[in-house]
């Protein structure tokens, strides 16, 4: 048989021989150490040369629950020996049955199917799918574009990468799947100067403004090709941009008005990120579908899923009409028994009450950052919050290409790392810092955050 092959022991060498890390420029590794995080607790990760770093994004806005679950760990273990792998193709596994019934229950309206996927883009892929699949089988062929917002990312896939409104994303794979359209998002620090009449921006009149561009984007393609909108509650690139108040009500209005298909995607938003089970909650809206992933089993094992309405599902349940599309993976035994053990957790703990409960003392924290030349804006909801960088306070100037590679790549994002703080460093949009802890983050925790970043941006400052 030969001899077995030896696995090196220096983890960061071998990492970037045969590790391609996803969205990573390569080369910055040929002669610098990958960092390589060996273990988690609460709060806390790990490397390998056992230094302590807060975990300031949840992994990638997916661990929920903390670090370090052994219920977690137990119930992939228990569920792996009954039964690991069955697929979900014309066949159910109790697993499956449970959390598509738990979900079901928690989600809002009449959104009681259940689609299950591996990941978040998969469940925006299955979304548009779903929606001009049903126009079809409703006799409106002709109703298949999407609309969604200005710097938002919604995933990878080709359908997913195309209702992504990040140029630099999807230069490299163009051309990619046509008819999906984009309209301005809610960041209301960079409202359009004529809305500001003197006095600042109006929310309400920003939001109403805001949901007003998706109708016009209907009528101008045409009411009678647009399948579905999708809208992050909270949208995650640009640096967390909430919704103004009434924004959703009325875009649920024009989606009523046209006969088009309202998909939240709450891959990062769903399983208490907000404070919520699913962010609708939080803004008052029913949506057609929901999108989700990341947080259903806080990590512990990959699941997603599009879920529903009972009037979108309802033609694919007649006669011999089929949603033809699935995945291997899809509804996995072991993901679901963890995502039930998750979400059984959530409701011992009372996770979302208390993001409810602990997230003003959050913002009111990071928002002591004001003080600061270089941040020109403190954003968010529950425990995902952005801080976004500027040059001039008054005037809102950004960073240039130049000054964004050498500051925020070049110092700000590795500073923060260095000085004990895993979050994001971002310019897809504006430059931000991007927060989004586990659930279980305290006053502490913030603390910690804070005094971090300060001391970071103070350098950075001087740098400009």
């Amino acid at each position: 048989m030969g001899n077995p092959i030896a696995v090196s022991k220096d983890l960061s060498r071998t990492a970037y021989d045969h590790l391609w890390m996803h969205f990573t420029r390569m080369s910055s590794y040929e002669n610098a150490p990958v960092p390589t995080i060996v273990r988690g607790e609460g709060t806390y990760i790990y490397d390998d040369k056992g230094k302590r770093y807060l975990d300031g994004l949840a992994g990638l806005f997916v661990v929920q629950a903390g670090h370090g679950r052994t219920e977690l760990a137990e119930t992939a273990f228990k569920q792996a020996q009954e039964l690991a792998f069955f697929p979900v193709w014309s066949y159910a596994h109790p697993k499956a049955v449970e959390l598509a019934e738990r979900i079901a229950h928690y989600a809002p309206g009449d959104l009681n199917k259940v689609f299950f996927t591996t990941g978040g883009g998969e469940a925006v892929e299955t979304a548009w799918k779903l929606a001009k699949q049903y126009f079809k089988l409703q006799g409106k062929p002709t109703k298949h574009k999407v609309i969604s917002r200005a710097v938002a990312y919604h995933g990878t896939p080709q359908g997913a990468l195309s209702i992504t409104g990040l140029s630099a994303l999807k230069a490299p794979f163009e051309p990619l799947v046509p008819g999906a359209h984009k309209v301005p998002n809610t960041n209301i620090y960079r409202a359009p100067s004529f809305l500001d009449h003197g006095d600042g921006v109006d929310p309400e009149l920003f939001g109403r403004w805001a949901a007003d561009q998706i109708e016009q984007q209907i009528l101008f393609e045409g009411p009678e090709t647009v399948a579905a909108v999708f809208l992050e509650p909270v949208q995650n690139a640009g640096g967390c941009f909430p919704p103004p108040p009434g924004y959703f009500q009325r875009v649920r209005e024009i989606c009523d008005e046209y006969d088009v298909l309202l998909v939240s995607d709450e891959v990062i938003c769903a399983f208490g990120r907000l404070g919520t089970m699913f962010g609708c909650e939080k803004f008052g809206y029913v949506p057609d579908m929901i999108t989700c992933a990341k947080g259903m089993t806080s990590g512990y094992s990959p699941i997603g899923a599009c879920i529903v309405s009972d009037r979108i599902a309802e033609p694919f349940y007649k006669g011999d009409n089929t949603f033809l599309h699935g995945y291997t993976f899809g509804g996995h035994p072991v993901s679901a028994a963890v995502g039930l053990a998750n979400l059984d957790l959530f409701e011992r703990e009372n996770l979302n009450q208390h993001v409810l409960d602990n997230e003003a003392a959050f913002l009111a924290t990071l928002q002591k950052l004001n003080d600061l030349p270089i941040v020109g804006d403190v954003r968010g909801s529950g425990y995902f919050y952005g801080i976004e960088l500027v040059k001039d306070k008054a005037t809102k100037e950004s960073f240039n290409d130049e000054e964004s590679e050498r500051i925020l790549y070049g110092h700000v994002s590795k500073k923060l790392f260095e000085n004990g703080l895993y979050c994001r460093a971002d310019d897809r949009g504006d430059p931000v810092i991007q927060l989004s802890p586990p659930l279980t983050s305290d006053q502490s925790t913030f603390d910690e955050m804070e005094q971090i970043i300060r001391g970071v941006l103070q350098e950075a400052w001087t740098l400009l």
